[in-house]
């Protein structure tokens, strides 16, 4: 690799060759592969399974229901963002930076998609479960299942418009990525551009996070309130009382991934990181648990999906044996 120079830095040296940094970053090049992967065969079994479920209907019946739709939407956004983060780790550890800022492009078009398709999912859900005497959420709750296809076309639009802002940004967050993960004592290069493009990136994502944080609140509230007012008309122990509780329980899961997956965006984007250390495998891990975790918790809390995933993976293990 050549040198590097900046308008408002030194000139840093880039001589080691890709294999010198694998010498020196060997063991937890490892350590992170192994543990992204794990994570990643995880939600690409699940979310495969999602849309493979959902196809298999809509061939069968000719139709797809609303909330299939977006299941299968969110599935194949992080099916390609998992396959993209491996592909991203292979190329910063091989040293081929000229492959990076394509890379980059797409995994933050398709981690945009993915939080607005979650971010639509629990709209959809607070809309259907809960009931709120506002004129606005009932207007919203007689019209969602007719907004969803408009909600995902708007939501590529929004995600493709972003990435080509991005796109002007790319090289430069490449090269910080080389020289924060690759490079120690590194010395950050064009202030202006590393710091524009977070600062965009925050708000592109933001607006998403607060939309679903309102959704799930909402509906963890009415849940909670009318798990009360079960208990006092029919017991502590009542079915009903362990459906509610179950379902709080998995809502809040989704708000503990979904602000984790989005705090370490934010988190990386500020390339503050050094490859090998315990926050960036721990960032690293974070970032593909929650496009894993939450679409393995999506299938047990749909009844309609756990019931065919069930039968599908049943049919696989006889048709291997």
């Amino acid at each position: 690799m050549t040198e590097i120079v900046s308008k408002n830095a030194s000139v840093v040296p880039t001589g080691k060759s890709g294999f010198s940094l694998l010498k020196m970053i060997g063991a937890d090049r490892t350590l992170t592969l192994l543990l992204t992967a794990a994570q990643v065969l995880t939600g690409v079994s699940a979310n495969s399974l999602i849309v493979t479920v959902n196809a298999i209907g809509l061939i069968k019946w000719r139709k797809i229901a609303t909330l299939d739709l977006l299941l299968s939407c969110l599935a194949i956004s992080r099916i390609f963002l998992q396959l993209y983060i491996v592909f991203f780790l292979m190329i910063i550890f091989s040293g081929k930076e000229f492959i990076i800022p394509a890379t980059i492009v797409i995994i933050l078009f398709t981690n945009e998609l993915g939080l607005w398709f979650a971010t639509w999912l629990s709209v959809f859900y607070c809309t259907k479960i809960a009931s709120i005497p506002h004129w606005l959420f009932l207007w919203l709750k007689m019209r969602i299942s007719r907004l969803v296809p408009w909600l995902i076309v708007g939501s590529l639009f929004h995600s493709a418009i972003t990435s080509a802002i991005y796109s002007q940004y790319a090289w430069a967050i490449s090269r910080g990525i080389l020289f924060n993960f690759l490079l120690k004592n590194a010395t950050q290069i064009n202030e202006k551009e590393t710091y524009v493009m977070p600062i965009f990136f925050i708000a592109s994502l933001t607006l998403p996070f607060l939309i679903f944080l309102t959704a799930v609140v909402l509906l963890i509230f009415f849940l909670v309130k009318h798990s009360l007012r079960m208990r006092m008309m029919a017991g502590a122990g009542s079915p009903g009382q362990s459906a509610h509780r179950s379902a709080v329980l998995s809502i809040l899961s989704f708000l503990v991934l979904h602000f984790s997956h989005y705090m370490v965006a934010i988190s990386f984007c500020t390339q503050k990181y050094q490859i090998g250390s315990l926050s960036f495998l721990l960032c690293m891990l974070v970032a593909v648990v929650y496009p894993s975790i939450h679409s393995i918790i999506l299938i047990f809390v749909n009844p309609k999906l756990k019931q065919n995933a069930k039968a599908l993976l049943l049919g696989l293990c006889k048709g291997c044996q």
